[in-house]
């Protein structure tokens, strides 16, 4: 049984950085490529970034270039993302993500993410 368990988010003041963490169970996470998503209140689910199986290949949303870093620890099954100078709109419920092939419509319980102004 897959189980995504996101933690890390927080309040933070704008310009802040936070680090969240994903640890994944019930699949082979070392050979899949993860992702983290977000979504804001009121808002469709967004694609962040996104880390290949090895972790040499990576890809962020136009937004989060230059500020997050997304990396992994395929020993530990976790999956990280590292958030720096933090803005307003990155607030928000953050979610990590396995292929749809593994984890179906199943997500995690998303960790929130608040910046404040």
């Amino acid at each position: 049984q897959v189980q995504l368990v996101e933690s890390g988010g927080g309040l933070v003041q704008s310009g802040g950085s936070l680090n969240l963490s994903c640890t994944a169970s019930g699949f082979s996470f070392s050979s899949y490529v993860m992702s983290w998503y977000r979504q804001a209140p009121g808002k469709e689910r967004e694609f962040v970034a996104l880390i290949s199986s090895s972790g040499e290949a990576k890809d962020y949303a136009n937004s989060a270039k230059g500020r997050f870093a997304i990396s992994r620890d395929n020993a530990k099954k976790t999956l990280y993302l590292q958030m720096n100078s933090l803005k307003p709109e990155d607030t928000g419920l953050y979610y990590c993500k396995a292929p749809k092939a593994i984890q179906g419509d199943y997500w995690g319980q998303g960790t929130q993410v608040t910046v404040s102004s």
